[in-house]
């Protein structure tokens, strides 16, 4: 079965036919780092985690892209209030996210390019838009696009053009740009250093000193490294217009064919409004791992699909932890019953997953219908553990687990296993510890009970459960798990 995205641009599903059969190519809008993260911020990143994880179970090779917008005006207005350099205040912020992402399990793109490092990129395609007639400049060091001139202009939200006051973000609009444009609605693609502005925030053009405008790094980046037509754009749903359309229109005017499928993710919410540092509703990763685990964070973010909001409330993190804990609890006991199966054991690719879970994950990453599969695989594996039945057990844990690792869930993978206790490592020494001195006492146990002396064996026993270790007597003998 192939995958099925919803496409923004039709507004349908349209099955993923990549430009190079057997590869697929992702822009991912990445962070503009003026401002610590918080988990509006990191929706997307975790939404498209799942998706390169699923692909790749899928047998497709994919290079991935998140760029960071590490100069714009925001950087340049923040930093300047704070008295800091704009280049350093950037870059404590880029740290922050990276470690945002890593806290979380985010796997790390393929390239990671920063707006400042393809500054030539984004001149080069400037001058290409001018010479093609798409752009022009206003003799100040100013330079725009020309929107009347990409008939397919509006064409990812649907909108007319006569319809239009701006295509500029708001936060981008300053009287010094809009005095040149011919129309109010043809956006910057070069801005001129304005008095005041730290030099080393501004770079030599045909035009004069200046920097790119917002949308320009996305076009010269993602042709860079993953050429002039590829499979995925991707970002939050509020960056659809204009930066989205801005992209379109600057690569289509160049002359490259662009991103063939359009894949947005919807906001974090927290009483209905999205999630931002002007609500004052800010939650970051490190206030919210203070009293839940942060893989508590994942769950909440990872379970729900990605083109439905995220309703941030008190209840959040208790509920998603209660449910990460049902399942890494099967996987400690199955552990404990049948032994633990290896990375490689659990990579299974998407032909030997069971079809309701691929079903799911290729109908538009469905997360709702693959959590009701893994689900019943849950109810299965605690079923044989009950009957001490070690092979169906193992079994269920091998796909429970490969399962929950398609979603970056995996209780007992290399990212999670220190907070269900099975240490960092790929086997756990504590455990193992830990195993020996119980089977001494189950060892001693066994051989009170063989001699009928009930008395000795139910002392040991309550030993045992004193200690927190819980001990089943099955056909095959005495299994234990931690209560």
């Amino acid at each position: 079965m192939t995958l099925h995205l919803h496409d923004s641009k039709t507004a349908r599903l349209q099955p993923l036919d990549p430009v190079t059969p057997g590869h697929v190519g992702i822009y991912l809008c990445g962070a503009t780092v003026q401002g610590s993260p918080h988990v509006g911020h990191l929706r997307a990143a975790i939404a498209f985690d799942a998706m390169i994880r699923w692909m790749r179970r899928s047998d497709l090779d994919v290079t991935y892209v998140r760029n960071i917008t590490d100069i714009d005006d925001k950087i340049l207005n923040k930093s300047a209030e704070s008295g800091a350099l704009w280049w350093a205040w950037a870059y404590q912020f880029e740290r922050e996210f990276t470690q945002a992402y890593d806290t979380l399990g985010v796997l790390p793109p393929t390239y990671e390019p920063r707006a400042t490092g393809h500054i030539t990129d984004q001149i080069d395609l400037v001058r290409r838009l001018v010479d093609r007639g798409h752009a022009y400049d206003d003799g100040h060091g100013n330079v725009y696009f020309d929107v009347h001139s990409q008939p397919d202009y509006g064409s990812i939200t649907r909108q007319r053009l006569a319809d239009m006051r701006t295509t500029e973000d708001e936060a981008q609009i300053d009287a010094a740009v809009e005095a040149g444009k011919k129309d109010p609605r043809d956006f910057a693609l070069w801005k001129a250093t304005k008095p005041g502005e730290p030099a080393t925030a501004s770079w030599e053009s045909p035009w004069g000193r200046g920097r790119p405008g917002w949308h320009l790094e996305c076009s010269a980046m993602s042709r860079r490294y993953l050429g002039d037509e590829f499979d995925i754009h991707g970002g939050g749903i509020d960056l659809r217009f204009p930066h989205h359309e801005n992209e379109q229109a600057q690569s289509h005017a160049a002359g490259w064919g662009f991103a063939r499928l359009w894949v947005h993710n919807a906001w974090v919410t927290t009483k209905g409004e999205k999630m931002s540092k002007s609500l004052g509703n800010v939650l970051s990763i490190g206030a919210l791992t203070q009293d839940f685990p942060a893989v508590a964070v994942r769950w909440a973010l990872s379970t729900v699909h990605h083109r439905s909001a995220i309703e941030w409330a008190p209840e959040t993190l208790p509920a998603a932890n209660a449910a990460w804990t049902k399942f890494s609890s099967f996987v400690e006991r199955s552990i404990v019953v049948a032994g633990e199966a290896s990375a490689e054991e659990i990579a299974l690719p998407a032909s030997e997953l069971p079809e309701g879970f691929v079903a799911a994950m290729n109908d538009d990453l469905n997360v709702a219908g693959a959590l009701a599969v893994i689900h019943e695989h849950l109810k299965a594996g605690n079923t044989a553990i009950d009957a001490a039945d070690q092979a169906a057990v193992r079994r269920e844990q091998v796909l429970v687990r490969s399962m929950l690792d398609v979603l970056g869930l995996d209780p007992a993978g290399q990212q999670w296993r220190g907070q269900m206790g099975l240490g960092e490592g790929t086997d756990s020494a504590e455990h193992e510890a830990l195993d020996a001195l119980v089977q001494t006492l189950l060892a001693e146990r066994a051989a009170a009970r063989a001699d009928k002396d009930w008395a000795r064996a139910d002392e040991l026993r309550d030993r045992l459960a004193g200690a927190g270790i819980i001990v089943e007597d099955g056909r095959d003998g005495a299994t234990w798990h931690v209560g």
